[in-house]
């Protein structure tokens, strides 16, 4: 495993960032997690959502301060994942379900640790965020994230079925997540 870096998002990055999203949707996966809607948007349109997101002032009404990392590896500066730290949970879906930090890494990328490198450096950025602890949430048959969370210190508090219907996501009604917290 090499090395990685956590970058904010720049115009610079389009290229390697149209690469990354394009994996995941020639993997037949519609969604990256932690992404910050990166599935759901040109980059420009993402970019600035991204920027603005980072200010309480100018963050979506819909969704809370939060910064978004590209992972880059040091080695070959390849975006190997995309982290995104949630300055706090206050929206139903975060505190119900998604916690403070999401992340992905690339189907060509995984089961290397880069996962585990992630979270640690986003754990040090939340630390430095003032936050204590933090709460992280996976399906419960996600067992790649289930042994990164751990790794980190991740400990179980809570089993539920996601309640997909409620969050106008009937194709996810009925899956179980699990709820870690991790002390900061």
């Amino acid at each position: 495993m090499y090395e990685l870096e956590l970058q904010l998002p720049a115009l610079g990055h389009k290229k390697a960032a149209e690469d990354f999203k394009k994996e995941f949707f020639d993997n037949h996966e519609t969604v990256i997690n932690g992404s910050a809607l990166l599935d759901q948007l040109n980059y420009e349109e993402w970019l600035e959502y991204n920027i603005k997101n980072r200010n309480k002032s100018t963050a979506s009404p819909n969704w809370v301060p939060a910064t978004t990392f590209f992972a880059f590896r040091k080695q070959d500066n390849k975006i190997v994942g995309i982290i995104d730290i949630r300055h706090n949970l206050e929206n139903e879906f975060l505190a119900e379900y998604g916690g403070h930090i999401g992340f992905s890494v690339r189907p060509t990328e995984r089961k290397k640790g880069y996962a585990t490198e992630m979270l640690n450096i986003a754990l040090k950025y939340a630390k430095s965020l003032g936050l204590k602890k933090v709460m992280l949430g996976c399906f419960s048959d996600n067992i790649a994230s289930i042994k990164t969370i751990e790794k980190c210190g991740g400990v179980l508090t809570e089993t539920k079925v996601y309640s997909g219907d409620k969050l106008n996501m009937p194709d996810l009604q009925a899956k179980t997540v699990n709820i870690y917290w991790i002390e900061l």
